[in-house]
């Protein structure tokens, strides 16, 4: 694969993000949901290096044909426009059936005094969970990169408004610690992505589909620092204007040491997002050399 790291934020620029949520106001996803299937995506499969990117993930972590490869990059693309799509459409007010597995544990963990973490992972659309899955008890604190376009970070902050969630972004001086240190302290809900690291931070390495890869230390470190109950958190699009979000416990074992809490914890995650990448094999997001 040409690219080797992630960049960190959603392809476009304000004016374009713009008129988007403007025409999703007035047609149907399901219009721009064709419109690139037929126009946009062939060309992107073709010509780009993200087309190139997911062409080599099917090829080599499903190990399927030239042929085979080719129609799933081409579905994965169509996916990945539709989530696209459907994340600037509820920024226009559009409404999502949305069905929740494993809501016993997420209310279980929110009746505790003690606060907890969620992990995500770029498969999917978790922003939906955003959205969707509040806490009338507690607040939540969503950890976001520092490199996302400013018209998203406006839409993102109309929506969390009405749902009881705030953003922590990540910061050189790491002073974003203190912030979900004291979140925790209250008893709140932290959201971390888990599945992406930026360049220059401490790792830790897991096997996922068949070959080593690099996650990011800081939220296992800081869920076992805590001692907090963790659960993996990932949203998949089931339908058209359809989406499931599974809730997962990742267990790990407190009374080990701190690194090899980290570690276990960890590959409960990686093993969590396999699972659902197996499952959904067309709704994975990483277009970039994961395993570099």
């Amino acid at each position: 694969m040409a690219e080797r790291q992630w960049m960190g934020s959603t392809f476009g620029n304000g004016w374009m993000h713009k008129n988007l949520i403007r025409i999703l106001r007035v047609v149907d996803v399901r219009v721009l949901y064709l419109f690139s299937d037929i126009f946009i995506v062939p060309f992107c499969v073709v010509f780009s290096k993200i087309g190139k990117a997911s062409y080599t993930f099917y090829r080599t972590r499903f190990h399927y044909g030239v042929l085979k490869a080719c129609w799933m990059a081409y579905r994965n693309h169509c996916l990945f426009s539709q989530v696209v799509i459907d994340k600037f459409a509820m920024y226009a007010g559009v409404s999502f059936e949305v069905q929740i597995e494993g809501t016993d544990y997420f209310k279980i963990l929110e009746k505790k005094e003690e606060g907890f973490i969620q992990l995500s992972s770029h498969i999917g659309n978790y922003e939906i969970a955003g959205y969707s899955l509040n806490s009338t008890r507690k607040g939540i604190h969503a950890i976001v990169y520092p490199f996302e376009k400013e018209s998203v970070m406006r839409g993102r902050n109309s929506m969390f408004t009405k749902t009881n969630v705030s953003m922590i972004e990540l910061k050189p001086d790491m002073s974003h610690l203190f912030e979900i240190d004291e979140a925790l302290c209250k008893g709140d809900i932290i959201s971390f992505p888990a599945d992406r690291h930026v360049e220059g931070t401490r790792c830790v390495t897991a096997v996922l589909l068949g070959d080593e890869a690099k996650f990011p230390q800081g939220p296992f470190s800081v869920a076992a620092m805590r001692g907090v109950e963790v659960l993996a958190v990932n949203v998949m699009k089931a339908g058209l204007k359809k989406y499931r979000i599974y809730l997962t416990p990742l267990a790990y074992d407190k009374t080990l040491p701190r690194k090899e809490q980290v570690g276990q914890l960890s590959r409960a995650y990686v093993a969590e997002l396999e699972r659902m990448v197996l499952r959904y094999p067309t709704q994975w997001f990483n277009f970039f050399d994961f395993w570099a």
